[in-house]
């Protein structure tokens, strides 16, 4: 195949109509735009967007950027991290917060696969606490056990 040889398959490309060649050919006259109005106009038309003279949307939502509102309510907590806390209690959102390892207004936490764990903890996941597949391993092979 060469660039030379590309064709498009028939019946891809259909034809442009040829407006404006007479009765005949159903296009004429007034090249199917009916009779007078905005639409047809030559460059009467409205620009994208406007909704006939009402505050359009793009203008009625609050301008946020590209930020999500709710992404601080999940914190991230490495299994490192869970290592440092000293007492021996089942671990849950408020121990997280109350060892300054998780902000305070943070809604859930996301244990991740980072950093070593060689002492047992006891995780509990009611409280809004998600475990990835690789911190789950890591935390049931160190000898932790979780609360579901």
């Amino acid at each position: 195949m060469r660039l030379n040889n590309l064709k498009s398959t028939p019946g891809s490309r259909p034809s442009k109509h040829r407006v404006g060649r007479g009765i005949g050919s159903g296009l004429g006259k007034t090249c199917g735009r009916g009779h007078k109005g905005q639409h047809a106009r030559a460059g009467g038309y409205h620009k994208v967007g406007f909704e006939g003279g009402q505050m359009p949307l793009q203008r009625r939502l609050p301008k946020r950027g590209f930020r999500s509102m709710t992404s601080k309510d999940t914190a991230e907590v490495r299994l490192g991290d869970l290592e440092k806390i000293e007492a021996e209690v089942v671990i849950d959102l408020a121990v997280l917060k109350s060892a300054n390892i998780i902000p305070v207004f943070a809604k859930k936490a996301r244990v991740i696969n980072s950093g070593a764990l060689k002492k047992v903890v006891n995780l509990s996941l009611i409280s809004g606490i998600v475990l990835t597949t690789g911190a789950r391993t890591a935390l049931l092979e160190a000898g932790g056990t979780i609360v579901e």
